[in-house]
């Protein structure tokens, strides 16, 4: 055994497993190709020694950290001219980090935090980059230095202190503008992220909510944090579990960054693996795999969550992560029954509706600790009160609030649950005041919880307020662009538009809330009332009668005590839907 100082370059072939996965042996023989009449001989070249072949990559040792990086950059420009007839989907590119630490040198291999921390830096670069550890960095001469953007400090797995870390590029030019996760000038600071429907593998004996459950954790998570900016789960659904062009998704719902992922079964073991795609240039940002018991879930669910954040994210502080991990369940019976419970809500058929009560009513039952169930089923009633009908709106809203209660007393960081506590205040106890002060704490909770935006857009126009209505109602349609749920955030953003006057606004988002899902009354009495105000008073009309085919007992006297507006905007609405022809 020997110690010594060395360079260890680390790299790493992006996207491997979605190479692999597509055309197994051409991927090998093109990279084995590639390691025989290009990458082997630079490395030599350079007077470095391949130490270890990982499959998808390698590691090499040099004596110098100059030599090494000298090497990194010249196999990144050579590899990037050697593939680039190959389609962009098929091209095999390399991640590379370089770290200078005493390594421990033992028959032909290399050992130690040093080779661990090389290993790590790999991960952040980005498609044919290279990042180095400031220990490399120093040992640059200024014409070197020149090709390096600082990116700060970033926590590597399993490593307690930060790495300052530094990317290079191959030649020189401006500096990059942007560090991990930040934004083009003029788009939203934070980093957007969406996380696509896992796809299952192996056994199917814990279902396919499994791989539900997981993205929506992550989401959870990740959606506690003001320092990003992420897609409700359910404006993915529509992209399913087959594969999906990341970018191509990622463009459709305007966010720079996509995870992808597959879950993996095998008795009581199960494996998740996950790759952070950059919408940019469909680089993989990472690519990871999570090994564990069936029984530690949640505790993948955590790692994953984490790491996706330091990496989109580097200056998040640890204590903020772990503020914004959710409470897990004591029972993983009750968390597949919420889960198979949340596949129902978000169908929004009546039989669904119905089917989804009752699996959450058995998720409370078996678990009492557990908060998502309680807050879900509060959202239940709502929906059934506002949405679908309720036989009983008075016994539906007491059962909202102590639902809602009953979620924050288990969960008092429960974004959803204030957010919905918030709501029936407004819109079932016309308490303006309180529902303000939860809605409030729920988008400081979660600042990407659409629900909560939008939930506060509907009680901000409710006293009039639609300024601020407006603002807080775009925010909640951003971040659901294509949510089953989406006719309900264009409605209120609708009638946010409606009370703030911009009626012609208002026309469109109610017609398109009407389109996504026309068997809702609260958008028809919106467009009605929206297109009287607008002066087309024949659309209206027919709007109206819409209203009436679906819902032929609608009277306005009965409706209105119910009607949450504040009195002088009460009178002006129940106006407009007179004379769109709504019989009194």
């Amino acid at each position: 055994m020997q110690r010594r100082l060395a360079a260890i370059l680390s790299a790493d072939v992006v996207g491997y497993m979605r190479l692999s996965e597509a055309a197994e042996e051409p991927t090998h023989h093109r990279l084995m190709s590639l390691r025989a009449g290009l990458i082997d001989p630079c490395v030599r070249e350079h007077d470095g020694q391949i130490v270890k072949n990982t499959g998808d990559g390698f590691l090499a040792t040099f004596d110098s950290a100059s030599t090494a990086t000298h090497c990194a950059l010249s196999l990144q420009q050579a590899l990037a001219a050697a593939t680039t007839d190959q389609p962009i989907s098929l091209r095999i590119a390399f991640r590379m980090g370089i770290h200078l630490a005493d390594v421990i040198f033992e028959n032909d291999d290399i050992f130690g935090d040093g080779v661990n921390v090389a290993a790590r830096l790999q991960s952040y670069a980005e498609q044919g980059g290279v990042i180095v550890s400031e220990a490399v960095f120093e040992q640059l001469d200024m014409a070197e230095r020149v090709l390096g953007s600082d990116m700060g400090e970033i926590f590597l797995r399993n490593h307690e202190r930060p790495v300052r870390v530094f990317a290079l590029r191959s030649e020189p030019g401006p500096v990059p503008a942007r560090k991990i996760g930040e934004s083009h000038a003029g788009a939203d600071a934070r980093a957007s992220i969406a996380v696509l429907p896992f796809r299952m593998n192996g056994t199917r004996s814990l279902k396919v909510s499994i791989a539900d459950g997981v993205v929506d954790s992550i989401i959870q998570s990740l959606s506690g944090l003001k320092e990003l900016f992420v897609i409700s789960r359910g404006s993915t659904l529509e992209f399913g579990r087959q594969r999906a062009d990341p970018v191509s998704v990622g463009r459709k719902l305007g966010v720079r960054y996509v995870m992808d992922g597959t879950v993996s079964l095998s008795h009581s073991r199960v494996r998740i693996s996950t790759e952070l795609i950059a919408n940019e240039n469909g680089a993989v940002v990472s690519a990871d795999h999570y090994d564990g018991k069936v029984s530690e879930l949640f505790d993948l669910q955590d790692r994953i969550a984490l790491k996706l954040v330091r990496t989109v994210a580097p200056h998040v502080r640890e204590r903020e992560l772990r503020r914004a991990l959710r409470q897990h369940p004591q029972n993983m019976t009750a968390y597949d029954l919420l889960l198979q419970a949340l596949d129902l809500l978000y169908k929004m058929d009546s039989d669904s509706f119905a089917r989804a009560r009752g699996l959450l009513q058995q998720a409370m039952a078996l678990d009492p600790s557990y908060a998502p169930p309680f807050t879900y089923t509060a959202l239940w009633h709502v929906f059934r009160v506002g949405e679908l009908g309720s036989p009983d709106p008075d016994g539906d809203a007491q059962a909202a609030v102590d639902r809602a209660r009953a979620a924050i007393e288990r969960d008092g960081n429960d974004p959803l649950a204030l957010a919905i506590y918030g709501h029936v205040q407004a819109f079932f106890l016309r308490d303006a005041v309180t529902a303000q002060r939860f809605l409030d704490q729920a988008i400081e909770a979660g600042p990407s919880v659409a629900m909560a935006w939008t939930m506060s857009s509907a009680a901000r126009g409710f006293v009039g307020d639609g300024s601020l209505a407006v603002q807080h109602g775009e925010t909640g349609q951003r971040l659901a662009p294509a949510d089953p749920y989406r006719f309900w955030h264009e409605g209120i953003l609708a009638q946010a538009h409606y009370i703030n006057r911009d009626y012609d606004q208002a026309v469109g988002w109610a017609r398109s809330a009407v389109a996504h899902n026309p068997s809702i009354r609260f958008t028809l009495r919106t467009l009605a009332a929206s297109l009287v105000a607008a002066g087309r008073h024949r659309e209206a009309a027919s709007a109206a009668d819409r209203l009436l085919l679906l819902q032929p007992d609608f009277r306005l006297t009965p409706y209105a005590p119910r009607c949450p507006f504040a009195p002088p905007i009460l009178e002006t609405w129940i106006g407009h839907l007179r004379k769109a022809g709504l019989p009194d």
